[in-house]
């Protein structure tokens, strides 16, 4: 046993030629998912747009549905942070600190920001919005119509310009980008590979196991199903640049010493090691294009079964409209 430590913490661990192969793996699609992040974020700083991903404030904040008060939002959103707030803090007492180590409990904390910020954004607009219109179909007639923009002075939407999601709008958006692909893969990988393979060897499995693995999908779906934010194969570049960052800190604690992974198919002294992270990077992209069919399937089946009712984001509406004036027999 101690020699199998000292294997795992010495440099002879770090000259296997897996590691070299695995580090390839993860850092190619990271460096080149953070070059086009780069380019997104130069490109929304000098004023230009990018395919699917026109983000106004009032996606953040405003529902799908015409005739949902913005309020239900908020308080959904509040309602979510708490709870999972609660959950978090019950597996802290459980495993204490050493449970974020694992990236489920990385993705479940992001989710928690992710609704203590959308709480915050929503509560602010929504003070606004009081003050506003009291219908919500006005309210978002007015969002919308250039010829009235004009009306919104006296209600906090000075021009045009002031309905940009702004910097916290962004890294909002990003958050829920990147939860959606990250709770997808850790449910699937913990229901369909480590119950099956580890459940009763390594952990057990309890209530606050299943609500960590199940209330995190349950919660994040039922925003989507409330919000209108724009979702596109875009934010695959953040996933996965999450998940980078998650393995890049485990190698890093390796190197001073850890000799425990968190997750078996993890560990580089294992000959098979690439090809589980092969596998895994790989898997990130069904994992995202799964929600992306979740978010463009409510779009199209609500679109037609309540065309009056709901309400889809800004960029969308207006792409689906010049689509059809483009396929429209002169």
């Amino acid at each position: 046993m101690g020699e199998e430590t000292k294997e795992s913490v010495g440099v002879e661990y770090w000259l296997k030629w897996q590691v070299g192969v695995c580090a390839l793996i993860i850092l190619i699609p990271s460096t080149v998912a953070a070059a086009i992040a780069a380019r997104r974020m130069r490109n929304k700083r000098g004023g230009g747009g990018d395919d699917g991903d026109e983000l106004r404030r009032s996606d953040l904040w405003v529902p799908c549905w015409s005739n949902l008060n913005p309020v239900w939002v908020l308080v959904y959103r509040v309602f979510a942070m708490v709870i999972m707030g609660w959950i978090l803090y019950q597996m802290v007492i459980f495993a204490g600190f050493w449970s974020f180590h694992f990236y489920t409990i990385w993705t479940f904390t992001l989710l928690i920001v992710y609704f203590a910020i959308g709480a915050v954004v929503s509560a602010q607009e929504c003070m606004m919005y009081m003050k506003g219109p009291v219908n919500v179909g006005e309210k978002e007639k007015l969002l919308k119509n250039k010829e009235v923009i004009n009306g919104l002075q006296n209600h906090g939407y000075h021009d045009e310009a002031s309905d940009k999601a702004g910097y916290l709008g962004n890294i909002m958006h990003i958050m829920y980008l990147t939860c959606a692909g990250a709770i997808l893969m850790t449910d699937i990988v913990f229901w369909c590979l480590l119950v099956p393979m580890l459940a009763g060897v390594t952990f057990e499995l309890n209530l606050l196991m299943i609500s960590i693995h199940s209330l995190n999908a349950v919660f994040l779906l039922g925003d989507s199903a409330l919000n209108r934010l724009p979702f596109g194969w875009f934010g695959l570049i953040y996933f996965f640049l999450w998940g980078a960052i998650y393995v890049l800190t485990q190698w890093i604690l390796h190197a001073r010493g850890l000799t425990w992974w968190p997750y078996p198919f993890l560990d580089l002294a294992n000959p098979w090691a690439p090809l589980w992270y092969l596998g895994l990077t790989l898997f990130h992209i069904p994992c995202y294009g799964i929600y992306v069919l979740i978010v463009k399937g409510k779009a199209l089946v609500c679109s037609r079964l309540f065309p009056n009712a709901f309400v889809r984001c800004a960029y969308t509406a207006e792409k689906s409209s010049l689509e059809a004036r483009v396929e429209a027999p002169q």
